[in-house]
């Protein structure tokens, strides 16, 4: 094969390029026809390609760095400029042996040679034809080899599948164009420009972004159509993958366009606050961030402060969990973290505050001076929890408030009557929508220290749903040895309680859990004597409700007399709610007076009170006669304190039968069973015939039959009723009695006997009979409240038929 044979294609369209031109030709199918005619020179210099394949009719700049291929390059330039490229199998290799190269590489002739300024040399170079490397013949100063010819296999021109094929490449090749932001839209008039089939899949093969390995299996590839159906499946995953790329990309300038968006929304409200003269959130941040540095937290207090301030300075403020933040930090500063008032230990200004407030409770208020007493000599004590337990009406939740001025804190009030929600106590996690802290830190906010008095009103009030057992959560905040770290669901750390006073009041024990009842002091607020209601309504309830009425105490005036009679007449309460009320009806009758310009007594006469609040309703307190048998007089406790019992009894013919009526318990129906067994055991000494209890029928009823009665503290009273039923004789005039019985004859001591007392003393009552053991509750009661009063310990059911019965007959006695 001649050398100049090849050389002399100068005459095709792809030769005949000036040294300035900017555009290359594209290979026509003529001059396709006219390369595929010549015939390859025997030797060549082959030039190793490190990244790249060169396909026929395709021109590519190459960048030769390598001393050998420099000098290739200046040779063949100055010569024939045929040479011969194939790539290295390993791009790596710097200086490539022969082991290194791929046999099938391109003919290419130079078209170009430019010198760099880094001292490279790059040169643009056309592929001419394949050829196969059949031996190096030398390797100095650079590969020469012997080469051959490798023909393509072409399909015939009116293969249809072929045509397909490269209707589908040149498709494929456009939308790619289109799609690719990296190909400039001009490269599809070259696709589209190309008529030569060969040429087409040659050139979009070496504009494939594909490895060395692949493009160098394609080069390899003699059937064209084959070849055709290589590109087509590399240019298809080329496209999916260009597709992914722009969804990617769109998506992730949709979402940096709405950030920018809300960005510049969020500047733009920025300038509007401050224009406004509001505070943007970085201020109230900082502000937040000043107003955390000068409290007294604890270093993990601070620590948590912190970390939840960086959390919310992270956040955009137009999400909702913004304000929820905002609002957990607003309270974390808000609350007094280690913020004490200071205790005033002026033991007898307190005794004063507490006496000027409160006339009695005695008890309560010697508890009080003992614990401000031990908290003055230690300083620091852990506050007790008290439970101040009585009848309504009588101060409890009022004494609270004494409390906290003698104390010099802070006076809160927590109402949990009807409370059914475990998170009113404890708070609710602050993921819930409209969360809140729990009544307890809420109230600490208010108060503004961390040892304020606390009232907890109504605790026996409490009650469990489907949301929790709120009493159950009280149990830490009503321990000493737990409430140092409160646990609030909202707040998200422990906060210190030990230092509150906290006060609790009830009506009942019984409803209290007992592990919550263990917790707390129960102290007994008892009722008050006609001689302290009077003493109350005249030195607080009379001048209270003339101030709130707009009278001097000059407009009106009740004296003990006519208090007493109120209190008698037209209350009945161990407490002064109701006894208020009635001296509020006196005052507005003077109001009206004042405020009509009529004439009034300013000195309330006894008439006076009948006129204004009518004819006294409550006289039935009052003993009744002992002329009728089986009457008898119990002493009984109620939730309003204490109160007078009748029982009555009576015998009909009939058959032994005991029927009990007037709405009572079942432990109260047993009592009168239990009288009655005695009874008949004891009959021939009691002196009762024993054929009367199988030929007469009898009756026990308690009056009031609407008002529910139980408990085991009327049974003396039932036994006395029965004893005086068989017998026919009377019940000692002006006594009553109260205590449990058994079967054997014992008289058993029973609860509630101050209140009792005081109800018999209402009663005009002059004589008690009691349980021996019941002496002791009588001993802690003042002299004053039992002047008047003659009371006979028992122990035995035959001491109270002794003292009970007497020896006369009732009026119209039966003889039986």
């Amino acid at each position: 094969m001649s050398n100049n044979k090849f050389l002399n294609m100068d005459s095709l369209s792809l030769q005949n390029i000036d040294d300035d031109a900017e555009l290359i030709p594209l290979m026509t199918p003529e001059d396709e026809e006219e390369i595929n005619n010549e015939v390859l020179p025997e030797t060549l210099p082959i030039l190793p390609l490190r990244n790249t394949v060169l396909f026929p009719g395709v021109v590519i700049p190459i960048t030769a760095g390598r001393d050998k291929s420099i000098k290739l390059i200046k040779d063949a330039s100055n010569g024939s400029k045929v040479i011969g490229v194939v790539s290295q199998k390993d791009e790596t290799v710097e200086d490539p042996e022969i082991a290194d190269l791929n046999t099938t590489g391109t003919v290419a002739r130079i078209l170009r040679v430019l010198k760099m300024p880094d001292g490279n040399t790059t040169v643009i170079i056309q592929g001419k034809k394949r050829f196969e490397i059949e031996e190096i013949t030398t390797t100095e100063p650079y590969f020469n080899a012997k080469i051959k010819d490798l023909p393509e296999e072409k399909p015939a021109n009116e293969d249809e599948e072929f045509t397909t094929i490269i209707d589908s490449i040149k498709d494929l090749a456009l939308q790619i164009i289109k799609e690719s932001p990296n190909i400039p839209s001009e490269a599809s008039f070259a696709i589209k420009n190309i008529e030569s089939n060969s040429f087409l899949i040659n050139f979009i093969s070496s504009n494939m972004n594909l490895e060395v390995k692949d493009k160098q299996k394609l080069l390899e590839t003699k059937n064209l159509q084959e070849r055709a159906l290589a590109t087509l499946k590399f240019m298809n995953v080329e496209f999916q993958k260009l597709n992914l790329r722009n969804d990617i990309q769109s998506k992730v300038q949709s979402d940096l366009n709405q950030q920018q968006r809300e960005y510049f929304l969020h500047q733009q409200m920025k300038t509007i606050q401050e224009e406004l003269g509001g505070v943007s959130s970085e201020e109230e941040i900082e502000q937040m961030r000043i107003k955390g540095n000068k409290k007294k937290w604890d270093a993990k207090v601070k620590e948590h402060f912190e970390k939840e301030l960086a959390k919310l300075q992270r956040m955009n403020p137009q999400v909702a969990e913004y304000s929820i933040q905002r609002n957990y930090l607003d309270l974390f500063l808000d609350l007094p973290w280690n913020k004490f008032s200071k205790d005033k230990f002026d033991l007898k200004r307190a005794q004063k505050i507490l006496d000027r407030d409160h006339y009695g409770l005695e008890d309560v208020k010697k508890r009080i001076i003992e614990y401000l007493a031990v908290l003055k000599l230690r300083n620091d004590m852990k506050s007790p929890i008290l439970c101040l337990y009585g009848p309504p009406g009588v101060g409890k939740t009022s004494l609270g408030k004494s409390v906290a001025e003698a104390l010099g804190r802070e006076y809160v009030r927590i109402s949990l009557g009807g409370l059914r929600d475990e998170a009113e106590i404890r708070g609710h996690r602050k993921t819930y929508i409209g969360a809140m802290p729990g009544r307890i830190i809420q109230s600490l906010k208010k108060a503004g220290t961390s040892n304020p008095v606390f009232i907890l009103d109504e605790i026996d009030k409490l009650s469990s749903s489907h949301n929790g057992d709120p009493s159950s959560a009280m149990l830490e905040v009503l321990d000493p040895e737990q409430n140092k770290e409160f646990y609030d669901n909202f707040l998200e750390m422990g906060y210190d309680l030990s230092k509150v006073m906290f006060i609790a009041t009830a009506n009942n024990l019984g409803p209290i859990q007992p592990a919550l009842r263990d917790r707390m002091e129960i102290i007994n607020v008892t009722g008050y004597t006609i001689e302290e209601k009077v003493e109350i309504g005249k030195r607080h309830l009379l001048p209270k409700q003339l101030k709130e009425h707009g009278l001097k105490p000059a407009d009106l005036k009740v004296g003990k007399k006519e208090l007493e009679k109120i209190v008698e007449g037209y209350t009945r309460e161990s407490g002064v709610r109701g006894l208020d009320k009635q001296i509020a009806k006196m005052v507005r009758y003077a109001a009206k007076s004042i405020a009509m310009e009529e004439e009034y007594d300013v000195k309330v006469t006894t008439q006076d009170v009948e006129k204004v609040l009518g004819a006294a309703r409550l006289e039935r307190d009052k003993y009744e006669n002992n002329e009728v048998a089986g009457v008898v007089t119990g002493l009984a406790w109620t939730s309003v304190g204490g109160d007078i019992l009748f029982i009555e009894s009576i015998l009909s013919k009939g058959k032994g039968t005991l029927s009990i009526t007037g709405n009572l318990g079942k432990v109260m129906k047993e009592s009168a069973t239990i009288a009655m067994e005695y009874i008949k055991s004891n009959a021939e000494s009691l002196g009762i015939n024993p054929e009367v209890f199988e030929k007469y029928n009898v009756h026990i009823h308690v009056p009031e039959g609407a008002t529910p009665k139980d408990g085991p503290s009327a049974g003396i009273t039932m036994l006395t009723s029965l004893v005086s039923l068989f017998t026919q004789r009377k019940v000692k005039k002006s006594i009553a009695m109260t205590g449990e019985i058994t079967l054997r004859g014992k008289v058993l001591p029973v609860g509630g006997i101050k209140e009792k007392i005081l109800a018999a003393k209402r009663a005009r009552i002059k004589e008690l009979i009691l349980c021996n053991e019941n002496k002791r509750d009588i001993l802690e009661i003042k002299e004053e409240y039992l002047k008047g009063l003659t009371f006979h310990y028992v122990n035995e059911m035959s001491e109270v038929i002794g003292l009970a019965i007497t020896d006369e007959a009732v009026k119209n006695a039966k003889e039986l």
